[in-house]
């Protein structure tokens, strides 16, 4: 009975943690496509930019903490540079296109990480400050996950008081609810869209340096990532901060139990979840009042 309460605990606790890294690919997927209508596929690609750079800072400054900061933030500046010079001339082009241009995006990053970090799997070790493990109803689990844990809640909640209490936020809910109104008032549309791409870009990078101790890093990650993150989107909905929370955690849940056990059923399980979900309630485009809620 013991030995059952224990893999209970340690695998909710897991599914917590991984639900955390498809909540950071996942709101940036779910605000971008919900803002914009653009369907990235390779936001998966920014996930693992953000691991890569952050293993690259950390072999030149030997910090953790560093590497923590400056990758998120500097995939973010080069989220708006490719949004700048080459995004912004597809939001009035076809899904189809969409999906053509950041798929093929995906394949030469992959070819451009390959050349700088090579195909060997690298790790990034955890800080020492967060090595170690805590006791949790007489349950060892490493403190690391326990900050990714706490991390993910503050980043919801930080996320959530920036769309619904902050100048911008009002902006880009304007923006989703009637932008022609907005572009009447006088705003920059554009400069908003940059901004919102920027911040999704900067999430994905962020849950990439976060995930890296623990799932280590390699080519391939950003599909893997991106495929459950698609699930969480179609599961939590367009835009709707809350929605995506929840259902990342739900997801992570179901694939950290279903890899452990019924390896063999894990993604199905993911997508019998999505099938109930969009058999009860279909999205779509959000209502909206639903959006960015």
């Amino acid at each position: 009975m013991r030995a059952l309460a224990e893999f209970i605990i340690i695998q909710t606790l897991n599914g917590f943690v991984y639900g955390v890294f498809l909540f950071t690919m996942a709101l940036g997927l779910s605000l971008i496509f919900g803002l914009m209508g653009l369907v990235n596929l390779a936001h998966g690609s920014f996930f693992l930019l953000g691991a890569y750079l952050g293993l690259s800072i950390w072999r030149l400054t030997g910090s953790f903490w560093v590497a923590f900061f400056m990758a998120p933030v500097a995939s973010g500046l080069i989220g708006i540079i490719l949004e700048k010079i080459w995004f912004t001339r597809f939001y009035q082009r076809s899904h189809t296109d969409h999906v053509l241009l950041t798929l093929g995006l995906s394949f030469v990053f992959a070819d451009i990480a390959k050349f700088f970090w090579g195909v060997k799997i690298e790790a990034l070790p955890k800080p020492s400050i967060l090595d170690g493990s805590i006791n949790i109803i007489g349950t060892q689990f490493p403190v690391y996950r326990i900050f990714v844990i706490f991390l993910g809640i503050a980043l919801f909640l930080l996320t959530w008081l920036f769309i619904g209490r902050t100048k911008i936020g009002a902006l880009i809910r304007a923006a989703v609810l009637d932008r022609d109104m907005v572009i009447g008032l006088g705003y920059n549309v554009r400069a908003v869209f940059t901004v919102m791409f920027g911040i999704g870009v900067f999430l994905a990078a962020l849950g990439g340096i976060l995930a890296a101790p623990i799932t280590s890093i390699y080519i391939g990650l950003d599909l893997e990532i991106l495929i459950i993150a698609l699930i969480v989107v179609t599961v939590g909905g367009l835009g709707n901060i809350h929605s995506v929370f929840w259902a990342s955690l739900l997801i992570g849940l179901s694939e950290t139990f279903g890899k452990t056990l019924f390896p063999e059923l894990a993604m199905f399980l993911n997508f019998i979840i999505m099938a109930f979900v969009l058999i009860i309630r279909s999205y779509g485009q959000p209502d909206v009042e639903e959006q960015l809620q």
